[in-house]
């Protein structure tokens, strides 16, 4: 999946789609890892619960990068 933002890049990389069981609020998780870093040469992970307004895979990316946007502001 590759989520580019303003001609900028913010996330490229595979979301993988997990069922969960038990008493959550949320019956999915997506998870997946993106490069980071100076010239993408680190990895991070981002795991968000399906909780709307995330609701697919590609919600949960953008979700991610608003919370890192906020977070490293």
């Amino acid at each position: 999946m590759l989520e580019v933002i303003g001609g900028q890049t913010v996330w490229k990389g595979e979301v993988k789609v997990f069922d969960m069981h038990g008493p959550d609020k949320a019956k999915v998780c997506y998870d997946g890892p993106h490069p980071e870093g100076s010239n993408d040469k680190g990895e991070r992970f981002a795991a968000v619960l399906q909780i709307p307004p995330v609701i697919a895979p590609e919600t949960a990316v953008r979700a991610s990068v608003v919370a890192d946007s906020r977070r490293f502001k």
